[in-house]
């Protein structure tokens, strides 16, 4: 039986890129030793760092003015680090709230000046992205922060909005690689490699230079982005093994067609599942407003709640894994990332219709 894992992260991971893992697992390259047990400062695990991190900037077009940084904590780590950071002499920022991980984010930062909310998608329970112009975005504001894409509720957008000469941040955990982006209209990029990546334990930062070097007084060496800049990474020895696996799926990525080919398969997938499921009569139903419904993380209900627990150990029988919703919303979730592949959605579909067959 085929396994498909709609894990919303730790998440599926390109076939292909574990093969060759395990295959490397006790010698890479005729090193003589696995990756995670090299030197971070040997010339062996130098290039596969220096090479991850070209291919990554070949694939999503980053600008030379921007510094990659390979960091641990998390992007939870980043609701403190982005602040402290970025507010440079400011007393308030700019968030759009538009679900758990961006209250989360809001939350960590009021501990460092003034959060000013531009818009809030509380009152339809974040269901949808509100209209930039109702947005009360303030020009003085130290940056904006934006979640495009918000895991838990499946609420993404696919457009950036501009607020001038404030520098815009996005946390792109979930749909980072996903689709295409213009990297010079951020300030800063932040992302766990969960996802769409790697392993967890890697977290990915794109920043603009100019953002670096004037951090909130008392900010700890690690949680400093100059730190890491400055020492391409390696100011303390970086995850190494995440890096590697995030390398082997970045170079998987260029030889499929990169970002373009990942955008059109990742269409191709949510209009299949998110067509059974408005098809369905009513049986399943998608809460959130069909112009936001994210590609990557597909909610869903039941029109019986009392059937959820029929649905996951039927689905979990067929190798349907994963499909539990977020404890907070409850529900179905299929997590759809880049790895995906179209035969796990078609599978996930083809059992939706059974079992609304067999419970409608």
């Amino acid at each position: 039986m085929t396994i498909y894992n709609f894990s919303a992260g730790p998440a599926v991971l390109p076939k292909e890129v574990l093969q060759q893992a395990q295959a490397e697992m006790l010698d890479w390259h005729g090193s003589g030793m696995s990756v995670m047990e090299m030197s971070h400062r040997g010339k062996e695990y130098m290039g596969i760092q220096a090479q991850a991190e070209a291919d990554l900037r070949e694939l999503m077009g980053i600008p030379a003015n921007y510094k990659v940084l390979f960091l641990q904590g998390g992007a939870s780590q980043q609701f403190a680090m982005v602040p402290m950071n970025l507010l440079r002499g400011k007393n308030s920022a700019d968030y759009l709230n538009t679900g758990e991980w961006s209250k989360k984010a809001i939350s960590e930062a009021k501990k460092f000046g003034k959060v000013n909310v531009v818009a809030d998608s509380a009152d339809k329970n974040f269901s949808y992205v509100p209209d930039f112009a109702t947005w009360k975005c303030d020009a003085n504001a130290a940056y904006l922060h934006i979640t495009p894409n918000e895991t838990i509720g499946g609420v993404e957008f696919d457009w950036l909005p501009n607020c001038g000469d404030v520098p815009l941040v996005a946390d792109m955990s979930s749909n980072i690689l996903s689709r295409k982006i213009d990297v010079s209209k951020v300030g800063l990029i932040y992302a766990g490699a969960q996802k769409n990546i790697g392993p967890a334990g890697l977290t990915i930062v794109i920043v603009r230079e100019d953002l670096i070097g004037q951090v909130v007084a008392g900010t700890p060496t690690m949680l400093d982005y100059k730190t890491h800049a400055e020492n391409d990474s390696m100011y303390n020895t970086p995850p190494t093994f995440g890096i590697y696996v995030a390398g082997l799926v970045f170079q998987m990525l260029k030889r499929n067609g990169g970002i373009a080919a990942m955008e059109a398969n990742n269409i191709t997938k949510a209009n299949l599942l998110y067509a059974a499921i408005d098809s369905s009569n009513g049986f399943y139903n998608c809460p959130v407003a069909k112009t936001n419904r994210s590609r990557m993380n597909v909610p869903f209900t039941l029109k019986d709640a009392n059937l959820d627990g029929d649905f996951v150990k039927q689905a979990d029988a067929r190798g349907l894994l994963q499909l539990k919703g977020h404890r907070s919303v409850g529900g179905m979730r299929a997590s759809i990332y880049n790895a995906m592949p179209l035969a796990g959605v078609q599978a996930l579909v083809a059992f939706m219709a059974e079992f609304a067959k067999k419970n409608g």
